[in-house]
């Protein structure tokens, strides 16, 4: 298709490897530099919260938490994030990629393909990335018993079995799916608005996933709130219920505790977080796609030269050859 971006499309002998490379490089990056603030708001969803982990608002709960527990608590559950996020974000991106050029046909601009493209992607990442999740914020809790994330994991396997890891995942996709799509909608809208040619632009990579995170987040943050109270089981020691199962019951279990102000405990802390992370995220990928893109071509380049020279050599006519490097 001619008026196809070479940059945006990737080049036609890109495989899948490629993709996953990327998309892993991209998923680490995001989580891992603002990991700290993802502590937080998972501290901020509880519902039955210790007194001395009872935080009023983002700055609030950030300076109680380094002042009595320190900078290393905030990175609880650091490992089992990145295990999860590595896999989660390849097969994410890979997934991404390959639904969005199938079903828009390499064209631009195809926000229904953007956003069943995402949906599809999540399916594949939440599969991986759920059991990471309950690790990760079971020992994200203030004073959470669990030492080590493979001790956090083996305790939960022994005592809840293989389900708890998927106790929430119901959950996790009705938050995902609209999250996800909702994000690729908004950064290819921007995209269109910002670097409509699609070249490599970071200051547009960087705004539009911005900007794609923060939307996507604030509409789907009822649904993180009963994802973290699936994960963690924090409030079952005041509810009749052994664990609490299931979306319904989360919704229930949410309301009984906070009232409708509780889907939105963590509310700032989550925007704060999605915004920076998301377009970390888009700019790592993009610029991989970049250099991928530009390392094909400069292949292609050598094996044009080569074969020019190469005509040259054979004929021994040196016009033909320069009016072939033409």
């Amino acid at each position: 298709m001619e008026d196809e971006n070479p940059y945006e499309s990737l080049p036609p002998s890109t495989t899948m490897t490629t993709h996953m490379i990327a998309g892993a490089a991209a998923g680490v990056m995001e989580h891992s530099v603002m990991y700290p603030v993802d502590c937080v708001k998972t501290r901020m969803q509880a519902l039955v919260p210790d007194p001395r982990a009872d935080y009023r608002s983002l700055l609030d709960a950030a300076h109680k938490i380094m002042r009595y527990e320190g900078l290393r608590s905030t990175m609880r559950g650091f490992g089992a994030m990145v295990t999860g996020a590595g896999p989660a974000h390849a097969m994410y991106f890979a997934c991404y990629e390959e639904v969005k050029h199938r079903l828009s046909n390499g064209q631009q601009g195809n926000h229904l393909a953007n956003g069943m493209a995402g949906c599809a992607a999540t399916l594949l990442h939440d599969a991986v990335m759920n059991p990471a999740d309950v690790v990760k914020q079971r020992m994200q809790m203030f004073n959470s018993s669990y030492r080590t994330c493979l001790h956090c994991a083996n305790a939960v396997l022994k005592e809840e079995g293989v389900r708890a890891f998927y106790r929430s995942y119901t959950t996790q996709l009705f938050m995902n799916v609209p999250f996800q799509s909702i994000q690729f909608v908004v950064y290819e809208a921007m995209q269109d608005f910002l670097n409509k040619d699609r070249h490599y632009d970071p200051f547009s990579h960087m705004c539009s996933g911005g900007m794609a995170g923060a939307v996507a987040a604030a509409v789907t943050m009822p649904l993180d709130v009963c994802k973290t109270l699936l994960n963690t089981q924090e409030a079952c020691a005041r509810t009749h219920l052994s664990y609490i199962n299931g979306m319904a019951a989360a919704f229930r279990t949410v309301y009984e505790f906070c009232g409708i102000q509780g889907y939105f405990r963590g509310l700032q802390a989550r925007v704060i977080y999605q915004m920076p992370s998301t377009a970390i995220s888009w700019s790592v990928y993009e610029f991989f796609k970049f250099a991928i893109t530009r390392r094909h071509q400069s292949k292609d380049d050598g094996r044009y030269l080569s074969s020019a020279v190469g005509s040259v050599n054979v004929n021994g006519v040196n016009v033909h050859a320069a009016t072939s490097l033409r």
